[in-house]
């Protein structure tokens, strides 16, 4: 029986367009624009000579991430949670998925003391911002990492794998890589995973939104999902090809 496509033409296992555009903004050390489809997804990493005060006199630096959602990135203005008081606790929660996935993949130890900040703006959301945000700030990182080598902050690299995200999903009973929006909110099981190039797997992020889902439906959702990393950890190599050196082996 031939597969139905989906409403944007994909197949069940074909991600959306995937593209990181480097250097996006100017004062950033790293900076990249992530765009997923139609979501669109702004990572800039700053570099800061201190650590946080648990991390005083540890020698070693910090990784850490901050999360947010436009005003008009979606289909009605959202408000701007400064303006609440405080982060939601999505944003809260996506923010610390970024900042844990990423210091996974790093040595802190050999960042001195000095921490990496990614924030993470979205710009336009069309359903997976928060696997786009990681694996664009898994890219900005990259960049920041090698402004530290340039300017002598560090003497080598810390990063020890690439890494990015994906969705999949169980929509009308099919399993679906990177779940678009319409998608997402209609989808009997959620699944955000993460994972490094090495096919570690970072985090599992799984929810059944109705009835429970088996252990099979689990082990092929996975294997959806390893496939769609690899082909996202492929783009960013390519994009990051001046800089591929920094990964898993000067710091490895």
């Amino acid at each position: 029986m031939e597969e139905t496509r989906r409403s944007d033409g994909r197949k069940n296992d074909e991600l959306r367009a995937v593209e990181f555009d480097r250097h996006y903004t100017k004062y950033a050390e790293g900076s990249v624009l992530v765009r997923a489809g139609e979501t669109l997804v702004l990572c800039n990493a700053s570099v800061e000579s201190k650590v946080p005060h648990f991390l005083r006199g540890e020698n070693q630096g910090w990784v850490t991430a901050e999360y947010s959602l436009l005003p008009r990135s979606t289909n009605q203005r959202v408000v701007r949670e400064i303006a609440k008081g405080r982060p939601s606790g999505r944003t809260q929660e996506i923010q610390r998925l970024i900042g844990r996935a990423l210091r996974s993949v790093v040595d802190l130890k050999l960042l001195g003391e000095n921490t990496i900040w990614v924030d993470c703006d979205v710009i336009q959301a069309d359903g997976g911002t928060r696997t786009a945000a990681l694996s664009g700030a898994f890219v900005a990182l990259v960049d920041a990492v090698n402004y530290m080598l340039e300017k002598n902050m560090i003497s080598r690299s810390p990063i020890k794998s690439f890494l990015a995200a994906t969705s999949v999903g169980i929509v009308d009973g099919e399993k679906l890589l990177d779940l678009s929006f319409s998608e997402d909110s209609t989808a009997q099981v959620d699944l955000n995973l993460v994972m490094t190039d090495k096919e570690e797997v970072v985090e599992i992020q799984g929810t059944a939104e109705g009835e429970p889902f088996s252990l099979e439906d689990l082990e092929q959702m996975m294997f959806l999902g390893q496939l769609g990393i690899q082909e996202i950890i492929e783009r960013q190599k390519e994009n990051l090809d001046d800089l591929k050196k920094l990964v898993g082996t000067e710091g490895g």
